[in-house]
């Protein structure tokens, strides 16, 4: 490690955020670990940057390959600044004494440089201001000073027209005043992470907000102190206080005081996994008791776009692509109560949500309440009836059906098992072993089941792999509503 290791803009990134996940970015990445939802986040920002491409570049544009290694893309980049011209450079690079960084737009026209960083955010975050000031300082050292830098972040208010014009997709923020008010710490920010590189041995620095902000840390796993059968952590609430706890010396939620807790959910949690047992209270038995039949049991899966796909929707929109409905006749039913299915899932790569709100309508009937897991399907239905004024009658009808468990359980149900989650996935189970989500393939989370879609609706995804990808989509919504009510059932029964 004695000589000299090249540094980026995101290892200086790194070390900014915790010196410790620069070492173990350079020395030990084996111990990283990507989450499902990481993974997503990496691939809304790829497609940002192609989009990006595609309105940056409608008036021409020059784009640095770096096929060839990163000499040859700071050599090119030399040359079209020398080259001259109007036309936008994406991924320009830069070498200055060792450090590397690229720049998503490179806007050399009107007189000047102009630095546009380019994100997936809807709007500008503390990390693209440390960001853009490692670019401007870089550029300034080569006698590139930065007249202006701006960042390209989504625009919510955009909607897609469905013409393939994607201009008003990004809306750009000027934040050269922020930048030039960092530019003075980067020198010393550059020195520091050299010297944590130059190291033999890891830096021993303790977890932190810093591991959860503003992403969970790949290396969380590895840094934090060994956990005990129910971590501290899992009590939730303050993250300054969970670390706080951690630093004092516990590790199992049941050894904290009790005067240290903060709320009576983590007084709960403590309680009843101290006795090993499960809390229900009256209230949540009472809410079952008085849902009468039948009663649907409802849940959806939606897909959002950085860049929207279909026409009149716009970026993050939920867009339901699927539903799946479990119904108990109860004692109005000819089978005594047994649960009747229905569902819906489309995956022919065209707009789902008109299909998805008709065959809704049709199923669900015009008695009996609709009870859904978090207020997340509230908003899937209030979002339909903003979209089709024809349907609004029969979906406000729905609407005003529609109860929430989720509230009622948080303040009301609390079983050991749970581990600090009040997921469906982890609250089933605790009333019925047939309830595990493990025996669910390529679609077992909402994270997967977004990238089992996305695959579904390729072309050049082949029939067969279709298929299984349906089957996966269509066992992992009806888990949801079967679940639902698997867990009302449990409920219902006699104290």
């Amino acid at each position: 490690m004695a000589h000299q290791v090249a540094l980026s803009k995101t290892r200086l990134l790194a070390f900014r955020r915790c010196p410790r996940k620069l070492w173990l970015d350079q020395y030990s990445p084996e111990l990283e670990e990507v989450s499902d939802e990481a993974q997503a986040r990496f691939e809304t920002r790829r497609i940002a940057g192609e989009y990006a491409r595609r309105i940056y570049g409608l008036n021409g544009a020059r784009e640095v390959s770096h096929e060839r290694g990163l000499r040859a893309a700071v050599r090119t980049t030399s040359v079209l600044i020398e080259a001259g011209g109007s036309e936008p450079i994406f991924e320009a690079t830069f070498d200055h004494g060792g450090l590397t960084i690229q720049v998503d737009i490179l806007d050399c026209a009107a007189g000047g440089t102009r630095i546009v960083e380019v994100t997936s955010s809807p709007g500008v975050e503390a990390h693209h201001l440390h960001d853009c000031a490692i670019q401007a300082w870089t550029l300034a050292a080569l006698g590139h000073r930065a007249r202006q830098v701006t960042v390209a972040h989504i625009n919510s208010e955009f909607v897609y027209r469905g013409d393939g014009s994607y201009e008003g997709l990004f809306t750009e923020t000027d934040v050269t005043e922020e930048v030039e008010r960092e530019l003075d710490a980067i020198p010393e920010l550059v020195a520091g992470a050299r010297s944590i590189l130059e190291r033999l041995d890891e830096p021993d620095i303790a977890v932190g907000k810093h591991c959860t902000s503003p992403h969970a840390c790949p290396f969380l796993g590895h840094c934090a102190p060994p956990q005990a059968e129910y971590p501290v952590t899992i009590l939730g609430g303050r993250e300054d206080k969970l670390f706080e706890w951690l630093h004092a010396g516990y590790r199992d939620l049941r050894d904290v005081p009790e005067e240290l807790l903060l709320d009576d959910t983590q007084r709960r949690m403590q309680w009843q996994t101290r006795t090993g047992q499960p809390y229900v209270g009256d209230e949540l038995r009472e809410f079952v008791a008085a849902l009468g039949y039948p009663r649907h049991c409802l849940g959806f899966e939606t897909i959002s776009f950085a860049a929207p796909i279909w026409e009149d929707t716009g970026p993050y929109e939920a867009l339901p692509f699927q539903w799946s409905c479990h119904t108990d006749g109860g004692s109005l039913d000819e089978s005594s109560g047994g649960l009747a299915h229905a569902g819906f899932v489309d995956l022919s790569g065209g707009p789902p949500m008109r299909e998805c709100a008709e065959t809704l309508i049709d199923a669900l009937g015009g008695r009996g309440p609709i009870v859904v897991y978090s207020p997340r399907e509230q908003a899937v239905i209030d979002g339909l009836i903003s979209r089709y004024t024809d349907l609004e009658a029969p979906l406000a009808a729905i609407r005003d059906r529609v109860l929430v468990l989720l509230p009622v359980l948080k303040r009301h149900y609390y079983d050991p098992a749970m581990r600090g989650s009040w997921s469906i996935e982890t609250v089933a189970p605790t009333v019925a072993a047939d309830l595990s989500c493990e025996t669910l393939g390529d679609a077992r989370d909402s994270h997967t089941a977004r990238s089992a879609y996305l695959e579904a609706i390729k072309p050049e995804t082949s029939a067969e792999r279709r298929r299984s990808l349906r089957k996966d989509l269509l066992a992992r919504c009806r888990y949801g509503s079967l679940a639902l009510a698997g867990i009302l059932k449990f409920f219902g029964k006699p104290a």
